[in-house]
């Protein structure tokens, strides 16, 4: 009986779509030119009367560079002197204020205090503090807008990645990339609206897996879940033909499948169907888009020597930049990579000259490029990971070496272009290096602001989904008007 039922209620769901003149092959063809049209155009699309952009968006385009493991702020850009000063000492408890510590040095009987090993110099006009770990960074200062007082909740790297990438520490939330993707749609008829790029640092090889999750739709359709370009002769997965089959066979197979899917939405009514026509026929002008896009044969000798001779190796974190610049370039709307391998915990001084070394020249030539291309004013390029590192050394301190764990209370992020202040310096935090003493960031005000700057109130963009609205930024965030230009 009870199928029957569904059987009944999906039916009067047809009739009633019907009315509404959304048939499936008016749909189908509409997502041969754009996949997202229909869906968005449709009478109960819940886009319907959102007038997205709300405003004149000062970015049209997203590179968010990811640096997965949590880069430690005061080896790279928040220079502390007082730390050298008072090396091997204590931190005192009225620093701390007894803030809750990660498993891995709640138990240590003392908490060394440690300034980099590195020199700090400044930069620029903007009198921008960056180590010597960042050379290339170092010359573009001028570009860069930095964020000194980023801080967030969570202390483990699960939920702290999660929380950047979808605004809840719970997984199941549609990423930053899917919303922009719901609300903005494609700006090419031919890629993904929502590419992922994911490369694997020197300096800790081995560190934390990414989970698919962190790039996918949520509760939104499933055409705005992220695609993955993976290195190799499959840059995306099961693209190709199979073996033996030719263009025009793969066209007449669609037609059929699409004749399938037809019949299976007009008996249930399901609207993931409409997504998986619109997916398939992205899929098949991927075909061709996708090869071109990878081969950088045609790029001159001087701006692969920009981005380093890792740029030549696909998978490397400069080939993905070099890779990133190109899909903009033909108008890819969210461009998310991901590098891996920020996590010192021990040994930071060796691992994070890798590290570092591993992203700096790549992601200053990424800059550069983008605004020698004159997409850098409406390309918002973001750089950070899902927390910083403490002052004091976990594990034990010598000379040389030492480990810094997870700090979520103050931790620095850049970006560049789309809107945003170039040459400047927003937020400060303590002569530690350990509380914010002016202008905090938390994590959802840099949603709101990133969205902002992509023409989109965050507090008007929601989706109903089980009997609540949910929002990226969910019942908070603020935007940060002293950060935009």
């Amino acid at each position: 009986m009870e199928e029957i039922s569904k059987h009944f209620l999906n039916n009067n769901r047809r009739h009633f779509l019907k009315k509404l003149s959304l048939g499936i092959g008016g749909l189908a063809a509409a997502s041969m030119l754009d996949p997202f049209s229909a869906i968005v155009e449709a009478p109960d699309s819940p886009l319907k009367g959102m007038n997205l952009p709300h405003f004149a968006p000062k970015a049209k385009r997203v590179i968010y560079l990811f640096q997965s493991g949590g880069p430690s702020q005061l080896e790279l850009f928040d220079y502390k002197p007082l730390l050298d000063k008072m090396r091997g000492q204590d931190l005192p408890d009225s620093v701390r204020k007894g803030q809750r510590l990660t498993g891995m040095t709640s138990g240590q009987d003392s908490f060394p205090l440690v300034g980099s090993n590195f020199t700090f110099n400044q930069y620029g006009e903007s009198r921008a503090w960056v180590s010597d770990l960042m050379p290339y960074t170092a010359k573009i200062v001028d570009e860069l807008c930095f964020v000194k007082s980023m801080h967030t909740e969570a202390i483990n790297h699960d939920p702290a990645i999660t929380f950047f990438q979808t605004g809840s520490q719970q997984a199941g939330r549609p990423s930053i990339g899917s919303w922009m993707s719901y609300g903005l749609g494609s700006l090419n008829d031919n890629l993904p609206t929502f590419t992922v790029l994911l490369s694997r640092g020197t300096g800790r090889p081995l560190a934390q897996p990414l989970y698919s999750r962190l790039w996918g739709n949520g509760f939104l359709s499933s055409l705005h879940q992220g695609v993955q370009f993976r290195s190799g002769k499959d840059p995306v997965l099961y693209l190709k033909d199979p073996e033996g089959m030719s263009r025009s066979e793969r066209r007449k197979m669609l037609d059929h499948i699409a004749e399938l899917n037809e019949k299976q939405e007009k008996e249930f009514g399901d609207p993931e169907i409409n997504s998986r026509i619109a997916q398939y026929e992205m899929a098949y002008r991927m075909q061709t888009s996708v090869p071109d896009t990878m081969d950088i044969e045609g790029e001159p000798d001087h701006i692969i020597k920009m981005y380093g001779a890792e740029a030549t190796v696909p998978g490397t974190y400069a080939a993905n930049c070099l890779l990133a610049r190109r899909l903009v370039e033909k108008d890819v709307r969210f461009v998310q990579l991901y590098h891996m391998g920020w996590d010192q915990h021990e040994n930071l001084p060796t691992q994070i000259k890798k590290q570092a070394k591993d992203i700096d020249q790549a992601t200053a030539a990424l800059i550069m490029d983008l605004k020698q291309r004159g997409l850098l004013e409406d390309t918002l390029v973001v750089w950070g990971g899902e927390f910083g590192r403490t002052n004091y050394s976990q594990g034990t301190l010598t000379e040389t070496n030492y480990g810094r764990d997870h700090h979520p209370k103050c931790f620095t992020m850049f970006m560049a272009g789309g809107g945003v202040k170039p040459g400047f310096t927003y937020g400060e935090t303590d002569d530690f290096g350990y509380n914010i003493v002016k202008d905090p960031v938390h994590v959802h005000d840099l949603q709101a602001t990133m969205m902002h700057l992509m023409g989109v109130d965050h507090t008007k963009f929601t989706y109903k989904h089980q009997g609540r609205r949910f929002r990226l930024t969910d019942v908070s965030g603020h935007v940060v008007h002293d950060l935009i230009s």
